[in-house]
């Protein structure tokens, strides 16, 4: 049996607004959208890789808030953990610096307006239910 290797995915939350960001790598992802993150390297926890692999994707210090509970099958051997996130007080502005090229505040509203990846899909519906937005 193969060991799992944690991806962490953030819900990096502010003012009520989810932070998406578009892909534009590897070509077969580009253009549609997730949750920032990355993988857990060995020895690693996982709230410190999400702080880590979000000062790399995007310029900023965040902190997690909470593990959403669940997890989500991506390609084998990974699997999906999500956080809740929030910027750290002083942290510069979320911008795309690597395998980015777009990102996008979403009101709970608003959540469904951009193509998330299928693999995202399960934990954006239970950020949606925990922001009290409408369910897809």
């Amino acid at each position: 049996m193969t060991e799992r290797i944690v991806v962490v995915g953030a819900a990096l939350l502010d003012a009520g607004r989810l932070l998406a960001a578009r892909r534009s790598a590897p070509p077969e992802l580009a253009g549609r959208w997730e949750l920032p993150g990355g993988k857990v390297e060995t020895g690693e926890r996982p709230e410190d890789a999400l702080v880590r692999e979000l000062r790399e994707e995007l310029g900023i210090d965040a902190e997690p808030v909470e593990r959403v509970p669940g997890e989500w099958p991506l390609r084998s051997p990974y699997v999906l953990h999500v956080w809740t996130a929030r910027l750290r007080p002083g942290s510069a502005a979320p911008r795309p610096l690597q395998d980015h090229d777009d990102l996008r505040w979403l009101t709970p509203d608003r959540l469904w307006e951009v193509p998330w990846l299928d693999q995202d899909v399960p934990a954006v519906r239970e950020l949606a239910a925990r922001l009290g937005a409408g369910a897809r």
